[in-house]
């Protein structure tokens, strides 16, 4: 049996997606900057797309600025603003970013810029309350993570970004793990910018978007032939690009029932999990996504009992999950969101996470909880099952 369980990291392309890239491969692969028959074939496709993603988040499709992926999105976001500026300035973000943030924030931070870093509660929860605080005269950006990719947390966009927006400072949201599966107006959010991932939602890897808010500036991240709105030089890659719109289209229609669905098997897997002793769920207990599950072993032994021990072991009966902790040069660091989160550096190294979707089952759910189990059982000293 082969269940993967790991949707967060990436998803299965679907078939729709394929077949109009296959198609676009063969028939309509001109240059969209060029003026002739061939290239004027491939700007309809890349302008059908930028629709179709431009309607998942009801944005203006000339909002809509294609990248190489999130990590390119959120890093425009991040330094096209900073760019404007010629003096060092102030940007908040949260202590839980994903990477794609937290490391292009540490760069302004050694070339002068002030960074904040918001804290979170026990659930990885940022507080309006300390945004508003933070604020400064030179603040220019506030980027917060919509939905936390490690332990499933949504924040409280909406609100984050109307304190931002009543002090004029632009509002950023990564929101590569929510889109297509949460429904997202960026009108009713009022963020200036939000980043996305086709391979997230079931499109093929290699492409993403910024949605930019007209009347925002950025300085753009590369030099060249100014495609993109003179955001992002670059030939596109439009059978990617095209393979984004169509699952971006497909994801909001389905969106209605696929997310109640996978709530159901998110809280079945919760249920058949929680009477497994020194097993501690991270994140916030409903105000997650969809899709996932997050859980730590607060009095693991780190450096015998890792998340990466657990995701071996659950890879050797077919069964696929991630882990937060990293290992680097072959010692295993604690994950810095559970550490953020205020877990113990032991706990941070043994953290896991279980991301469900379209492909996943009622019964992929029984047996992935019954093997887990069965792993904690054999790998932890004590007894992990309870007396029921």
């Amino acid at each position: 049996m082969q269940i993967y369980l790991d949707y967060s990291a990436t998803t299965p392309p679907r078939p729709e997606a394929i077949s109009l890239m296959q198609q676009i491969l063969t028939q309509q692969w001109g240059n969209p900057s060029s003026l002739h028959e061939w290239g004027q074939r491939s700007a309809t496709v890349l302008e059908q797309a930028r629709m179709q993603v431009a309607g998942l988040i009801n944005a203006p499709a000339d909002g809509i600025i294609f990248t190489s992926g999130g990590t390119e999105a959120d890093n425009l976001a991040i330094m096209g603003v900073a760019r404007c500026y010629s003096q060092p300035q102030h940007i908040i973000i949260s202590s839980v970013e994903h990477s794609a943030i937290s490391e292009p924030a540490k760069l302004l931070e050694n070339s002068g810029w002030e960074i904040t870093r918001l804290p979170v509660d026990n659930l990885g929860w940022v507080n309006p309350n300390d945004l508003q605080n933070a604020l400064r005269s030179n603040t220019v950006l506030v980027s917060i993570i919509y939905g936390q990719s490690e332990v499933g947390t949504l924040q409280p966009i909406a609100e984050l970004s109307e304190i931002a927006r009543s002090h004029g400072v632009l509002f950023h949201t990564d929101a590569v793990q929510v889109a297509g599966r949460l429904p997202i107006d960026v009108q009713k959010l009022g963020v200036d910018l939000l980043s996305l991932s086709s391979h997230k939602i079931y499109g093929p890897q290699g492409a993403g978007a910024l949605y930019v808010r007209p009347g925002v500036e950025l300085v753009p991240l590369l030099g060249g032939g100014g495609q993109e709105m003179k955001l992002r030089s670059g030939t596109q890659a439009v059978p990617i690009i095209a393979g984004f719109g169509v699952a971006a289209e497909l994801a909001a229609q389905e969106m209605s029932q696929e997310t109640p669905r996978l709530i159901r098997l998110r809280d079945r897997l919760f249920d058949l999990l929680s009477h497994v002793e020194n097993l501690q769920s991270t994140g916030h207990p409903w105000q997650r996504l969809p899709h996932h599950l997050s859980f730590c072993l607060p009095n693991a032994d780190g450096e015998k009992l890792s998340g990466k021990t657990i995701v071996r072991q659950l890879n050797l009966a077919g069964i696929g999950i991630s882990a937060g902790a990293a290992c680097n040069s072959g010692k295993l660091n604690p994950s810095p969101i559970l550490l953020a989160m205020g877990y113990s550096d032991r706990a941070a190294k043994a953290g896991i996470r279980l991301t469900l979707g379209r492909y996943t089952t009622e019964e992929d759910v029984d047996w992935t909880a019954m093997v887990l189990q069965q792993v904690l059982q054999r790998l932890t000293p004590e007894p992990v099952l309870s007396k029921v």
